[in-house]
């Protein structure tokens, strides 16, 4: 991947820098942030590290919207001033963005961002295939460390996903989640399920390392470097003419987005719950 554009020099998107860079997933980062000199301080800091931690991606900083067009991947994470991009500020970037770079893949990483992935298609018209929020990535993070030690296993055994819209409606597939490749129903009886489910709710919001974490995952899998589903806040599918809400559901990204939309199994009160979850 040539370049990554991450808008705001906050916390946020100065882990998704650093990640990103430690893993050499793109050529070249640039962070911009209306604070010049925090974003380029933070670029030169995270620069300074490449000999100690061995990796060769360019970082830069800039007040210049501008240098993000060309980027194959724009992350709105947070500004250093303000916190989160959010209603018309993040507004008036996505415009700029979509009239500048209408074939970049625009990440949203902050835990507020499922309004703006909605605003952006709904009144933006934004693909919904280029435009997603990876929040719900870090919380099926937490979800999958929690059923861990529940079952006495490791993390990296658990596959799941988180669906729906946190914190207030989340569901989870337990029907499709495994452990070590075996189901996961087996492993874990109802009653712990639901009190894991209790749990998981109370993890939202996502810290910025999580946040980071599921963002450059997502990253890497349209760089090609990862095959891995990701659980993301995706625009509504309108095909059937039934009004929804943007929400999470795992997908699969490539170098154009969205490449497919997952359906999970889901027993009937999870579907149930997936379509309050999704109702206007």
């Amino acid at each position: 991947m040539q370049s990554v554009a991450i808008f705001g020099a906050g916390e946020l998107g100065g882990q998704v820098a650093h990640l990103l860079a430690r893993r050499d997933v793109a050529r070249a980062i640039v962070l911009l942030d209306d604070a010049g000199t925090v974003a380029a301080g933070k670029a030169l800091d995270i620069a300074q590290a490449a000999p100690i931690e061995g990796f060769a991606t360019q970082l830069s900083g800039s007040t210049d919207v501008a240098a993000a067009f060309g980027c194959a991947v724009i992350v709105l994470a947070e500004t250093a001033k303000s916190g989160e991009w959010q209603d018309d500020a993040a507004q008036q970037l996505l415009r700029q963005i979509a009239a500048g770079a209408p074939s970049a893949t625009v990440i949203c990483a902050g835990a507020s961002h499922r309004d703006v992935v909605q605003r952006g298609i709904r009144d933006l018209k934004m693909s919904p295939d280029r435009l997603v929020g990876t929040a719900p990535e870090a919380l099926a993070g937490a979800a999958r460390a929690i059923v861990a030690l529940a079952a006495n296993g490791s993390p990296k055994d658990v596959a799941l996903s988180v669906l729906g819209v946190p914190p207030t409606h989340i569901v989870v597939p337990w029907e499709d989640a495994t452990i070590a490749g075996f189901a996961l129903t087996r492993s874990l009886d109802g009653p712990t399920r639901r009190r894991i489910g209790a749990t998981i709710a109370a993890l939202w919001p996502p810290g910025p390392h999580a946040l980071a974490a599921a963002a450059v995952k997502a990253i890497e899998s349209i760089a090609g470097r990862g095959r891995q589903v990701v659980s993301c806040f995706v625009g509504p599918d309108t095909k059937a003419g039934t009004r929804t809400r943007t929400a999470a559901l795992p997908v699969r990204l490539g170098a154009g987005g969205v490449v497919d939309v997952l359906t999970p199994s889901l027993s009937v009160v999870e579907r149930v719950a997936l379509e309050n979850a999704m109702q206007l």
